[in-house]
């Protein structure tokens, strides 16, 4: 996933037309698209495809699951055209190696943290633990709040040069600015874009923001 303007579009969008026209409007502002089941459950897999023909495309399945379905998500994802999947990391070490071992050439990436307030009620508790094992089995980055930015520096000292994707950046409260600052290597934003007037007014001034703090 090329490192440009550290924006990763969570798409949520369930219209496939609209999806790909935001998506077409806000390619130059974005690193990657991350989809998640609303989009895949109303416009179909094929979506995964469509998209990845416009940029990179980031699975967020948050597959948590034994080693055998976690393979075979991880590969029907990969093989409709995805860069990347989300897994969960509270599966252990047997899921996530198989996540790994099926993405081939593709990038798997860890949950650590989640951002919304009820992340804090288990999740946070094991994140420290969950990106050691993250680790260990070869994953190639992790997620980490935006809404918690001194989150991100915690498990920034733990994972060393892995990647952090942090989201909650808009309509969860998350500034941009200060993920990147805490050591986050893109921020996800989806409402904040797909639902403004001017995604790509919005997605220019979200790429300004992490600028001036690099």
């Amino acid at each position: 996933m090329k490192k440009n303007t550290r924006i990763v579009l969570a798409l949520d969008e369930t219209d496939k037309k609209k999806a790909l026209k935001v998506v077409n409007d806000v390619r130059e502002h974005i690193d990657a698209v991350k989809i998640n089941w609303p989009l895949v459950l109303s416009a179909g897999p094929e979506m995964i495809t469509e998209l990845s023909k416009m940029t990179d495309v980031i699975c967020d399945f948050k597959v948590a699951d034994i080693p055998n379905t976690v393979r075979l998500i991880v590969e029907g994802a990969v093989s409709r055209g995805a860069s990347a999947v989300i897994v969960h990391a509270f599966t252990g070490e047997d899921s996530l190696k198989a996540a790994v071992g099926a993405a081939g050439k593709a990038e798997i990436y860890a949950v650590t943290e989640m951002s919304h307030p009820g992340g804090a009620t288990f999740t946070a508790k094991h994140a420290e633990e969950m990106a050691v094992i993250g680790v260990k089995c070869g994953v190639a980055g992790f997620i980490a709040p935006a809404t918690r930015p001194e989150r991100i520096a915690d498990i920034r000292r733990i994972i060393g040069a892995r990647k952090i994707l942090s989201p909650g950046v808009g309509a969860q409260g998350g500034s941009a600015s200060a993920a990147i600052s805490a050591g986050a290597d893109h921020v996800i934003v989806g409402r904040a874009i797909y639902s403004s007037q001017d995604p790509k007014r919005t997605a220019s001034e979200i790429e300004n923001e992490i600028r001036a703090v690099l």
